[in-house]
């Protein structure tokens, strides 16, 4: 059973954990040396312990303890209740949900544990928390196997990602490749085709290539690229096919995240 314990110091040591999450660079340091990462909202930690991950601390305010009080008789984690100033103290930013899980991280997944899937999505270099977390969510949500990410993408485990994901980065399997230079390689040899999203004028409508698909079924490696530049010229060059969304009244694209999900609804046969 978790143990309470009320905190009104906002220098209290065991409240490290949780300082200033709003600093990103300050957070994935801290977060990627300590194993943790943060549940924010009791949907979401609830979400991440079902699970199977491991808390180490909860930082809530007195009104969520009911809400939680299943969980809270489960787990063998202290409970740190706080005020809500006090909790916008320690984070930096209001806690409107006023509930917060500091996790352990586990070792997750090996990109070779996905290469069995039938549809992939792959983000190459797409740097933005929350843009990841809508993509992991669309992915989820519309039945796809899997994420893998290349190595300087954000991570899925990020608060903002979690909180955008609504929890899906905890249901999906994703990983990280290894090396960015092979890693299409090693899904070619897997027997996916190697699908790019980009903005070039030899790009096959996605819902041509939807219909072709359907037609005749293979297994589908997607490709997303950065928000500003969209997909390496090396990954272009690799790829099987490139689809793009017909765009009309003079914008000539989506949101990658938004762009991820058309495609993810169209592809998914």
């Amino acid at each position: 059973m978790a143990t309470l314990i009320s905190i009104t110091d906002p220098t209290d040591q065991r409240l490290d954990d949780y300082v200033k999450l709003r600093e990103t660079s300050l957070r994935r340091k801290l977060e990627t040396e300590g194993g943790l990462f943060i549940a924010e909202g009791a949907k979401i930690i609830r979400r991440a312990i079902e699970s199977g991950f491991e808390p180490r601390s909860f930082l809530l305010a007195e009104r969520w303890l009911a809400g939680l009080a299943d969980l809270l008789d489960e787990c063998d984690a202290p409970v740190y209740l706080v005020s809500e100033e006090l909790a916008e103290q320690v984070t930096g930013f209001h806690v409107h949900r006023g509930a917060l899980a500091s996790m352990h991280r586990t070792a997750g997944i090996q990109p070779e544990e996905l290469l069995s899937a039938n549809r992939l999505v792959i983000c190459e270099d797409i740097v933005d928390h929350t843009n990841v977390g809508a993509i992991i969510r669309s992915a989820a949500g519309l039945g796809w196997d899997g994420v893998l990410l290349a190595p300087r993408a954000a991570d899925p485990l990020y608060r903002r990602a979690i909180k955008t994901s609504m929890g899906a980065v905890f249901e999906i399997p994703w990983a990280r490749m290894n090396n960015w230079e092979s890693g299409l390689l090693v899904l070619r040899e897997s027997g996916f085709e190697i699908v790019a999203m980009a903005l070039r004028d030899d790009a096959i409508d996605l819902s041509e290539y939807a219909a072709e698909l359907a037609a005749r079924p293979r297994k589908v490696a997607l490709l997303l690229g950065t928000e500003g530049d969209g997909l390496s010229s090396r990954w272009l060059s690799q790829a099987d096919a490139v689809v793009r969304i017909t765009m009309r009244h003079g914008v000539d694209s989506l949101n990658v995240a938004a762009a991820a999900a058309v495609a993810c609804y169209a592809l998914n046969a």
